[in-house]
């Protein structure tokens, strides 16, 4: 039986659709073309014609929040989907085999990548198949599967000494099918959460390549190099960098609570503890 709903799971999954809608609208809507710049609109502040203002080029604020919304859940989806498809995996495997070699040379090749961060990485990527978007997923994804590795891992081991996995075991199931029936099915809420919290992560990840440059390129519009561009300006016109900061922070404080309300929704043991203490 599942928990009940939560303040912290319906606050994030309200924080969550706010930005998730946001992006959407931004395919067929904006107030301005957000890569348009106008020398006549530069530094205009907020109301008029632009709601929250305009930046050093004249480009509409809200609009490039909005299409850098859009930019942000792009990555940050390609990211924990290339994380969770060769971490888990890899977790679920080492987990059904922890005594073997195999395993062993999973977890430990699990620990060196997790000693390269996500921004060592896309610099890396970077010096050699150039800075952009597509290099900012990739070094995002493979800095995250260590994490989908080893909770893919962990859960598996609680599973695979369960009386079903013994019994499908004992009745002489294939490995493959034990994973796809039994384990992946048993391990997927843990798995769930774990990507919501890497998404946030992810979103601080992407913000940070793109304010050092590593992310993504002009002119599309990105929340970390809004925060890049408004340096200069940032004790005349701290609203450039409010904007974009309070996007980054919302965000990602929304999926930390949904994942936070994911994990106590699907573990009521884990709910009646935190009720108890």
């Amino acid at each position: 039986m599942r928990g009940r709903l939560n303040a912290g799971l319906v606050a994030g999954g309200a924080l969550v659709a706010v930005v998730v809608l946001t992006a959407l609208v931004s395919f067929v809507w904006t107030p301005y073309d957000p890569t348009l710049v106008d020398a006549a609109a530069k530094l205009h502040e907020p109301g008029g014609g632009h709601l929250l203002g305009a930046d050093k080029f004249g480009r509409d604020t809200l609009s490039q929040l909005m299409v850098g919304a859009r930019t942000t859940l792009y990555v940050g989806v390609v990211a924990v989907g290339i994380a969770a498809l060769l971490g888990t995996p890899l977790g679920v495997l080492a987990g059904m085999t922890p005594r073997g070699w195999l395993s062993e040379l999973v977890m430990r090749v699990n620990d060196l990548v997790f000693a390269f961060p996500a921004l060592l990485l896309a610099v890396m990527l970077g010096a050699v198949y150039g800075a952009g978007t597509l290099t900012a997923m990739i070094a995002i994804g493979v800095a995250t599967v260590p994490a989908f590795a080893r909770v893919a891992r962990a859960a598996t081991l609680q599973v695979m000494v369960t009386d079903y996995v013994l019994a499908a075991r004992a009745a002489g199931r294939r490995a493959g099918a034990v994973a796809l029936r039994h384990v992946l099915p048993n391990i997927s809420s843990v798995l769930i959460v774990q990507a919501s919290v890497s998404f946030a992560i992810a979103i601080l990840a992407e913000a940070a390549l793109s304010f050092l440059g590593f992310g993504t390129r002009p002119p599309t519009p990105s929340w970390g190099r809004m925060l890049q561009e408004s340096q200069e300006l940032l004790f005349s016109t701290p609203r450039l960098a409010l904007w974009p900061g309070l996007a980054i922070a919302l965000a990602v404080l929304g999926f930390n609570l949904l994942g936070d309300g994911l994990r106590d929704f699907l573990d009521p043991k884990l709910r009646r503890i935190r009720a108890d203490g």
